[in-house]
C-alpha cells in the first residue's frame, strides 16, 4: 500500500478525501452511543483502559506491517498531547458523563468539537481569524450552556462539566494530531499515539477488569467492541486520510454532521427521547461553528 496516501499534507485527490473523511465522520458519530451501552454495565476507567488496549496492539500490528520508523524524540512530546487528549482524556471524561447524561444530550456538546479544535490551532499560531469568527464562537457557546441550564431537574450539571472537559481536551489532541501529521503522517500520529499509552492502559484495564465477566452483558460488550476497533483506531484511518488528502480546514468540516448522526443513533439503537429542543440546539450549534470556520482565516 502506498504510504503517501496517509500523509498529513493534501494529495490533491479532494473527492477521495471528502469520502473518507464522511466515513470516518460516520464511524466516530457511533462512539457516544456505544461507550453509553459500555458504562451501563462496566466501569468508565475500565472501558477507557480496554479501549485503549485493544486499538493499540492492533495499531502495533500494523505499524509492524508496514514497517513505519519511530517517531523522532521531538515528536514525542506531541504524541503525548495526542494520547492525553483523544486516547486518554475525552474517552474516559465523556464515559463518566455517561454516567449522568444520556448519549442524546450529550450529542449537543459534540457541536463544539471543531470550535475547540480551531481555537487550540489559533492558540498554536497556526491560523489568524477574523473578528466574526470570535462572534459565532460566542453565540455557539452560549447557546450550549444556556440549554445545559435550561435543562435544569432533568440534566445534570456533572455530566454536563464532564462532556464539556472532554471535547476541551478532544480539540486539543485534534489539533495536534493535525499538526503533527504533516510530518509525522496521519494514521502514524494515532497509532503511535495508543502504543505510547499502551503501558499504562494494558495495567489498568487488568485491575479495573469486572470480577465476573460473564455477568456483563453481551450488549456493553458490544459497546466496547466498537469503541475499540472503530471508534478508536479505524475511524481515525479514514479521517487522518480524509484530511491528508481533502484538507485539514476543508474536511474537518464534515465533523459538523456528527452531532445529527448520533442523535440518530441514540434514537435508532438506546431509544433515547430526542427532543425538538435539542435539535433545535444543536442545529443552532452547528450553524455558529459553520460560521465561525468560514471566518476562520
Amino acid at each position: 500500500m502506498n504510504n503517501k496516501l496517509f500523509l498529513g499534507k493534501p494529495t490533491g485527490n479532494t473527492d477521495k478525501g471528502w469520502i473518507n473523511g464522511f466515513i470516518g465522520v460516520l464511524i466516530f458519530s457511533g462512539s457516544l452511543p456505544a461507550t453509553r451501552l459500555a458504562v451501563l454495565d462496566l466501569s468508565p476507567m475500565f472501558v477507557t483502559a480496554a479501549r485503549a488496549s485493544i486499538a493499540a496492539l492492533l495499531a502495533l500490528c500494523i505499524l509492524f506491517f508496514f514497517k513505519e520508523k519511530r517517531p523522532a524524540k521531538a515528536q514525542l512530546f506531541s504524541l503525548t498531547i495526542v494520547s492525553l487528549g483523544v486516547v486518554f482524556g475525552f474517552p474516559l471524561l465523556s464515559a463518566l458523563a455517561l454516567q449522568y447524561v444520556t448519549s442524546a444530550h450529550s450529542l449537543v456538546f459534540l457541536g463544539m468539537l471543531p470550535l475547540t479544535t480551531a481555537i487550540f490551532g489559533v492558540i498554536r499560531g497556526a491560523e489568524r481569524p477574523r473578528p466574526v469568527f470570535w462572534v459565532f464562537s460566542i453565540i455557539g457557546s452560549l447557546l450550549v450552556v444556556g440549554f445545559a441550564v435550561a435543562q435544569g431537574i432533568t440534566a445534570s450539571p456533572t455530566g454536563d462539566i464532564l462532556m464539556l472537559l472532554a471535547v476541551i481536551l478532544c480539540g486539543l489532541g485534534y489539533a495536534e494530531g493535525a499538526q503533527l501529521s504533516k510530518t509525522l503522517g496521519g494514521w502514524q500520529v494515532i497509532s503511535w499515539a495508543l502504543v505510547l499509552a499502551l503501558p499504562i492502559m494494558v495495567p489498568m484495564a487488568l485491575f479495573m477488569l469486572p470480577p465476573s465477566p460473564s455477568a456483563i452483558g453481551t450488549s456493553a460488550w458490544m459497546g466496547l467492541a466498537y469503541v475499540s476497533v472503530f471508534s478508536m483506531l479505524i475511524g481515525f484511518i479514514f479521517w487522518y486520510r480524509g484530511l491528508a488528502q481533502g484538507g485539514i480546514a476543508a474536511v474537518g468540516q464534515l465533523q459538523l454532521l456528527q452531532p445529527f448522526f448520533g442523535l440518530a443513533l441514540a434514537a435508532t439503537l438506546l431509544h433515547e427521547k430526542v427532543s425538538i429542543g435539542m435539535l433545535a440546539i444543536t442545529l443552532g450549534v452547528i450553524l455558529c461553528v459553520a460560521g465561525s470556520r468560514k471566518f476562520a482565516k
